[in-house]
């Protein structure tokens, strides 16, 4: 297989929001990139469940590798989303102070953020902040505003630079579970745990909770990923606390505190809660947690009402360190380790790929622009965001427009067609890839119509349709 045209170039572990960005980026190049990923489609791990913020770049000292690269991403976001397609919308940020001595906490996130740079940073009397977010309580004091801050959809985010980064010539492979890495000559031969191998000449380690996994398996960097569980609730489009921006307490030492989000969407997200826990894998909600959470978000938001709850969720951050460890590794050769990428790791994944693509030059991996580099996805129209006469028109080419699966979120069959057709076979890839089950129902009256699209387009048996890969089939035969 030697200096053969089937070595891989670079070979990214990890299609989440980081490797995704890595590989997007990587694809302007001249060379041979894939992308693969344990779970059954991408962005599936980290990156699926956090709060879709673009951070303000306030809330971190720039002596620190993530606020720098915050500050550097949070700029990218406009350009990125004019080429590729996916909900962002710069909406601002403010943070609330409730007692006269949070005000002082302000004056430091203040401080921090002149002397990071932020662009239109205000420390806020009481007025001021009312003005700016006529929902917050009315015994708030105080606080800043921060214009720069944003709202995204991550998992859409991800999707749209993975398409993007496979029409640029990068090879995707889901479900593959790195199980060996080993040099060979002067490459590393992959082998995932199905028996599928793979060489490639540099790898990047982006494979978030499992980084500490996969850096072992490499003979690479000894370090340990702690999980922190943050668990989310999320509120009907229809609800009366819907703010115009994105709500911050005070922050702790810990973290950031529990937010109020208006999502790109129309719904409102609050939390994250901060636990530390020990299974990579728990993704359980408590009652005692939402308990928690409605109450600090009611503090910041009075309007906000348990009754407006339609699903809650957890996400777990990878832990690592105070910063973010992206280097190539001190033990073996050509390894870039990209790990403990917890909060704002999506607003500095834009710059991550610009950093990680910067340190293989430095490590000898040669670069040349491509001149048929497209950055461009092609839009694709969805159903709510059309007038009826667009909608007629497309009617007219395809009558699966006119058949709605989903009535909560006004997705069309046309649109649960293309995202099964993009490669995204599994319940949750369509859901994320069109809204449908987000709604107020949660799926309670489409999934079974995707089901049977999904069946129908791929070939699938019934007993085959998975919520999010083999391990979770929805329909058993249990006679």
């Amino acid at each position: 297989m030697h200096g053969g045209s089937d070595i891989f170039d670079v070979c990214i572990v990890g299609a989440g929001v980081s490797g995704a960005n890595i590989a997007r980026r990587l694809s302007a190049y001249d060379l041979k990139v894939v992308l693969v990923d344990k779970e059954a489609d991408v962005s599936f791990g980290v990156s699926k469940a956090n709060s879709g913020i673009v951070h303000g770049g306030f809330h971190h000292n720039k002596k620190y590798l993530k606020a720098r690269l915050e500050l550097q991403g949070a700029m990218m976001f406009e350009r990125l989303r004019q080429e590729l397609d996916f909900p962002f919308k710069r909406c601002g940020i403010v943070v609330a102070a409730m007692h006269e001595d949070e005000m002082r906490a302000i004056e430091q996130l203040y401080m921090q953020g002149v002397d990071n740079g932020v662009i239109g940073i205000e420390m806020c009397s009481r007025d001021r902040i009312m003005e700016l977010e006529p929902k917050l309580n009315p015994d708030t004091v105080g606080g800043l505003w921060v214009p720069g801050g944003g709202i995204v959809e991550p998992y859409r985010f991800v999707f749209s630079l993975v398409e993007n980064a496979i029409s640029n010539g990068v090879v995707l492979q889901t479900t593959f579970a790195v199980s060996a890495g080993l040099r060979d000559g002067d490459a590393w031969r992959v082998e995932a745990a199905d028996g599928r191998s793979l060489q490639a000449r540099y790898v990047v380690n982006a494979a978030g909770l499992y980084a500490d996994q996969v850096s072992a398996i490499f003979g690479a960097e000894q370090f340990a990923i702690q999980p922190r569980k943050g668990e989310y609730y999320l509120l009907d489009r229809l609800t009366k606390a819907r703010p115009d921006r994105v709500v911050f307490p005070v922050p702790t030492s810990v973290s950031k505190g529990m937010l109020v989000i208006p999502t790109v969407e129309g719904t409102v997200l609050i939390g994250p809660t901060a636990e530390s826990a020990t299974d990579k894998r728990d993704l359980a909600t408590t009652r005692a947690q939402l308990d928690k959470i409605l109450s600090s978000a009611r503090a910041m938001i009075p309007a906000i009402s348990e009754y407006d709850v339609i699903t809650s969720f957890a996400g777990l951050r990878p832990i690592l360190d105070e910063d973010f460890y992206i280097a190539m590794s001190a033990k073996v050769p050509n390894l870039v380790q990209v790990a403990g990428i917890q909060s704002p790791g999506l607003t500095a994944s834009p710059a991550i790929g610009e950093y990680v693509k910067d340190l293989l030059k430095k490590a000898g991996l040669k670069l040349s622009e491509k001149p048929e580099y497209d950055p461009f996805v092609v839009k694709r129209p969805h159903v709510k965001e059309l007038s009826p006469y667009e909608v007629d028109e497309l009617v007219a080419q395809d009558p699966a427009w006119a058949n709605m699966v989903c009535r909560c979120e006004k997705v069309s069959e046309a649109e649960i067609v293309a995202a099964v057709r993009a490669g995204h076979t599994t319940l949750d890839g369509v859901k994320y890839f069109t809204r449908a089950q987000m709604g107020r129902c949660q799926g309670g009256f489409c999934t079974y119509k995707i089901i049977k699209i999904i069946m129908r387009e791929t070939g699938l048996s019934w007993d085959q349709v998975s919520k999010n890969g083999d391990r979770s089939r929805i329909l058993k035969d249990t006679l």
